[in-house]
């Protein structure tokens, strides 16, 4: 019997739909046009989803968007009875930005992506179509250039990240990083929380937590010496992946502000010109490692077990699968069901 929860409330991504599509070598990009309608479409148990976070870089929504442009899609979203969350910040170099440990060019550009996504958000908030949610961002650099100066380009990523808060801070934002074994600085769960640490700017700049990503986290991927789980590791022991699990999700819950739910198999996966990055699996494939509505709870549970509230809404990430699987509204069925046992599992009502 469903719990009536009515927080956090239940949001799909947008950005599957581009990344990892568009390039010569992989499917063409889904349009925001299609993943609204169905994204409204899904149903599971008389429930919805009540928004999408979004993508703020074309073809979806121009980062360069005037006032009255995100007036016209913020009234488009509407009429599809979604509202809307967190964004997913163009920070990279291909799409207008630059590394947070570059040269003062690449820094300056990666923080003028975060504050035209920060003005965006405000206009959006005062539209009041979006109650909810952060501005993600990531170092915009890969493992191997990090690895040349580890303490020195954590230091930078920290002052660029620092700055991006203080913008966000002016906005009425806060800034949400995630960290995934393909950025470096981010590549492990002991880096993504010296690197917070380091920001030292908790409730404005904070860790976006996708369960998928962070999972890789227990096998060291990129990071050996960050490794919890050893490299022969039986998956049938349960009690073992619950616990480097937890050890992650306790590290790191305290700095959370943002939370995808994922499903992995354990390996990795890139298309396009991504990364390889930690898989995402549909949430019933039968090789997922997790257990979504249980280690859900390790994230927006404390370490008494008490729920701790911070995520308004929580959101759905699955990128990188087949257009094919994307456009079967069955697909987004499947998923609704899921996110609505992790609520009814871990919410509350209001």
């Amino acid at each position: 019997m469903a719990s009536n929860n009515s927080y956090p409330k239940l949001h799909n991504a947008t950005w599957p739909g581009v990344v990892g599509k568009g390039a010569p070598d992989s499917e063409p990009i889904i349009p925001l046009d299609t993943l609204l309608k169905l994204t409204a479409g899904a149903e599971a148990g008389g429930q919805k989803f009540d928004g999408v976070d979004l993508w703020l870089a074309d073809p979806h929504i121009s980062i360069d968007s005037s006032p009255d442009d995100i007036k016209r899609v913020s009234d488009h979203i509407a009429s599809f009875g979604l509202e809307v969350g967190s964004f997913v910040a163009p920070i990279w170099g291909g799409a207008g930005g630059g590394s947070a440990m570059g040269d003062a060019d690449e820094v300056k550009r990666f923080l003028t992506q975060v504050k035209k996504a920060c003005q965006i958000g405000q206009w959006m908030r005062e539209i009041g179509i979006r109650p909810s949610g952060g501005i993600r961002v990531d170092s915009s650099t890969g493992v191997e250039a990090w690895d040349q100066d580890p303490e020195g380009n954590t230091r930078k990523i920290a002052a660029t990240f620092r700055e991006a808060g203080r913008i966000a801070q002016a906005h009425g934002e806060f800034i949400v990083a995630e960290g995934e074994i393909c950025w470096g600085g981010m590549h492990s769960w002991r880096e993504n929380l010296k690197l917070l640490e380091m920001v030292g700017m908790p409730g404005v700049v904070g860790y976006q937590a996708d369960m998928a990503h962070s999972m890789l986290f227990v096998l060291g991927a990129n990071a050996e010496k960050d490794r919890i789980l050893p490299p022969d590791f039986d998956w049938a022991d349960k009690p073992a992946l619950d616990a480097a699990y937890r050890q992650v999700a306790d590290a790191l819950r305290p700095w959370t502000l943002d939370f995808h739910v994922a499903q992995n198999d354990g390996t990795t996966f890139g298309s396009g010109d991504h990364e390889k990055t930690g898989r995402h699996c549909q949430v019933d494939d039968p090789n997922g490692r997790l257990d979504v509505v249980k280690h859900a709870g390790y994230w927006l549970r404390d370490e008494k077990g008490e729920l701790t509230k911070t995520m308004r809404h929580i959101c759905w990430d699955g990128c990188m699968f087949p257009n094919a699987v994307m456009e079967s509204q069955e697909t987004w069925n499947r998923i609704l069901g899921q996110m609505v046992q992790v609520r009814d599992a871990h919410g509350w009502r209001e």
